[in-house]
């Protein structure tokens, strides 16, 4: 049995918000694909806690049942659903937390992890009960969803009040990109590979891109997404992280604090973006009514019932100001609406100091390595090859590429959570953001906040359905680049 799928000791599991979407689309399958790979034993408890009075146990198990029934068979969720129970509970109200306390502490010591699958507002509320019923033992963990507040001041009020009920090695700020294969791979690639960390720099990259863009709008978010927009629920956690994976220094083990103490020094090192600058390193848009996928859909405003200022697309020109990264560009970009629902890091090297087929086949192009993250897991060396047959030198460039299905097929792709939510239960923090990186980020991202906040322009429209404002693409045209999704 290989050390991943070892199984953990029987815990609890308790998850505020048990009947969300989070909960029900996310967490539970995650769990259920845990226990079918025996990672999680019987005596294992899943408590759900809601603010629905009118479940009990037994039927919140059948609300589960219903929502699992394409992901597994009758059998398996025969096995896996006795593992639940629930319980009615307003977080905000002092009835309820005796009879939750209670069940809790019937199972005797073991490892509870709480999972505030919430409302960002009522963290530090749950957070506080469970200290206050003496649940915040050596043994439990709680684990928080970005957003961490909505700013720099906000976020270290939250993590300052989470702090007196929990300590750091408690507290799971969790990000599902980090627990996705590929940007798992990237740490591999980087550093497990002779052929990649001597040209991982400088004199070799000519600049990164990172685009996370999705086809859908805002759903039935559109109350929290306008308080939000793009930067705050999209850049400042996301992608920053993928920024800095790609960017850091090779940490001196691998360990948590290690990684984490590189990725914090790339987030200190980005120049700042201010309201000098930002109209030439940042763009941002919001879409109008178009169409995705050959569907008409309605703009922003028509979604959110009224005009708005709130951004559903970011263009960023990033620089890391270390000897590493000096005069490299990191190109971010995320957007709602978008042609296409992908994730990808895109590394493009340097071009050839001289080609000696100038003459015969002109330019030749620079190589790339592409890291997609989704929807199909991938990693690809876009290289320059010689067309095969007679008739002259052809050069073309061709990708030698990696599919994690193919490469790796037989086995199940595991989704984020899985992972992350096994990292808890093991106590491993690596994959989860420390206090100052969350803060380092809010430090760079309100910079950016507060020059748009600062500007007269609203953000620039964009159809639906496209890859976002023209703006967008001369931000990185002027410096004679275009965007990936333009190139082969």
């Amino acid at each position: 049995m290989s050390p991943a799928m070892v199984p953990a000791d029987p815990f609890d599991l308790v998850i505020f918000g048990g009947t969300g979407d989070l909960a029900l689309r996310k967490l539970l399958p995650a769990l259920l694909h845990r226990f079918a790979d025996g990672q999680i034993l019987p005596g294992t408890r899943i408590i759900g806690v809601a603010r629905d009075e009118g479940l009990d146990a037994d039927g919140y198990r059948q609300r589960v049942r219903e929502s699992l029934k394409h992901a597994a068979g009758p059998e398996l969720l025969d096995g896996f659903l006795p593992l639940l129970d629930y319980r009615a509970l307003d977080v905000r109200r002092e009835s309820g937390w005796d009879d939750v306390t209670q069940l809790i502490l019937a199972a005797g010591e073991r490892v509870r992890v709480f999972y505030l699958a919430t409302a960002p507002d009522i963290f530090v509320p749950i957070c506080e009960r469970l200290r206050d019923c003496g649940l915040n033992g050596p043994s439990s963990r709680v684990v928080i969803e970005k957003p961490i507040g909505t700013d720099l001041a906000s976020a270290a009020r939250i993590n300052d009040a989470v702090g007196h009920c929990f300590n750091e090695l408690q507290t799971y700020r969790i990000d599902h990109y980090l627990g996705k294969e590929t940007v798992q791979n990237l740490t591999a690639l980087r550093f497990a590979n002779a052929l990649f960390e001597p040209i991982w720099k400088a004199e070799h990259i000519d600049h990164v891109q990172i685009t996370v863009a999705e086809t859908v709008g805002v759903e039935g978010r559109a109350p929290y997404y306008d308080r939000a927009g793009a930067m705050r629920d999209m850049i400042q956690n996301h992608l920053l992280q993928l920024l800095c994976l790609v960017a850091m220094e090779p940490p001196a083990s691998f360990s948590a604090d290690a990684i984490r103490d590189e990725k914090l020094k790339v987030l200190r090192a980005l120049k700042p973006i201010t309201s000098i600058n930002a109209s030439l390193m940042s763009v941002r848009g919001q879409y109008r009514a178009g169409a995705v996928n050959g569907q008409a859909v309605p703009g922003y405003p028509d979604e959110l019932g009224g005009s708005s200022r709130t951004e559903t697309f970011v263009a960023l020109k990033a620089e890391v100001a270390n000897w590493r990264w000096a005069g490299v560009p990191f190109y971010l970009r995320t957007g709602k609406r978008m042609p296409e629902r992908v994730s990808e890091i895109v590394v493009t090297f340097r071009p050839v100091p001289h080609s000696i087929f100038e003459g015969v086949t002109g330019p030749i192009t620079p190589n790339r390595l592409v890291m997609r993250l989704q929807p199909d897991e991938s990693v690809t060396l876009w290289l320059t090859n010689k067309v095969p047959g007679p008739g002259g030198l052809r050069l073309r460039h061709v990708p030698l590429d990696m599919s994690f299905a193919e490469a790796f097929s037989g086995m199940r792709h595991v989704d984020a959570y899985e992972r992350l939510l096994m990292d808890v239960v093991r106590g491993n923090p690596m994959l989860f953001m420390r206090r100052d990186e969350v803060e380092a980020a809010w430090v760079w991202a309100d910079q950016i906040l507060a020059a748009w906040g600062g500007s007269e322009d609203p953000p620039k429209p964009y159809t639906a359905g496209s890859w976002g404002p023209s703006a967008a693409v001369a931000l990185i045209e002027r410096d004679g680049r275009t965007w990936s999704d333009h190139v082969e």
